[in-house]
This record gives C-alpha cells, structure tokens and sequence, in this order.
C-alpha cells in the first residue's frame, strides 16, 4: 500500500510540475496564490550558497520539485514572474519551500520588500515559472 501512495505521490508531483512549468518550453499560466518571506542563509535546494536576508530569490512549493535529489531538478534552472499591486518582479529558484501548498511561494526578504511592506507577512498575489 505504501508503494502505491508513493507512487501515487510521484504521478500528483510530476503533473503538477508538468502544469507549473508548462513543459519544457515557455511560462506556465499564471497562479493566484500568496507569499511569504524566509531569512535562512546556507545551501539552498539547488546546492548553492543564498542568503535570503540579502540576495533576491523565491523558494518554490515542495509539491513542484521532481527528482530525488534537488540539485538536479528542472526547477533550478527556472525563476518565478511575481506580481503584487501593479508591480512584477522575476526572481530564480533557488530553494524549496517544504511547508508551502502548492499555490504558495516564499520569497526572500528583498524579494517581498520590493512588492510589500515585510510587516503584512503574507500576500495575496499572481506567480508563474518561467
């Protein structure tokens, strides 16, 4: 039972992804959905350095990511276009979000200062990978 809910799990995650990065060419449908912003500094799910108190980056939903390890996922080579009140930023993946549902981001500090007042905490907003 537990390999069919993984399996399962697997085809949800690939279809999901397949929807949020429209297939291997062009930008996916825009998503209505909200952010956050996060301050951790370290390794990012991409295998590299990030500062999300300083740098410009977005940690996509964990429902999206699709290998085993994150590093090589299709993700890291992407960015996410995000627009909040008239204003649209475009920032790389850099990290995964593991407590995000699927329509949820959560952008660095930066990221979301340029959108918001970090002070709101969450928006309501538009994103899609690119």
């Amino acid at each position: 039972m537990k390999t069919l809910l993984k399996a399962a799990g697997a085809v949800a995650s690939a279809a999901a992804l397949t929807l949020a990065v429209g297939g291997t060419a062009g930008a996916s449908p825009a998503t209505s959905g909200s952010a956050t912003y996060y301050t951790d500094a370290g390794y990012g799910a991409c295998g590299t350095q990030i500062n999300a108190s300083t740098d410009m980056l977005v940690a996509a939903p964990a429902a999206l990511w699709t290998t085993p390890n994150p590093n090589n996922d299709p993700l890291c080579t992407k960015s996410i276009r995000v627009t909040y009140n008239g204003t649209t930023i475009t920032v790389p993946i850099k990290d995964k979000c593991p407590t995000c549902e699927p329509t949820k981001i959560d952008l660095s500090l930066p990221a979301f200062g340029q959108l918001a007042d970090p002070n709101l905490g969450i928006i309501q907003l538009d994103w899609e990978i690119q």
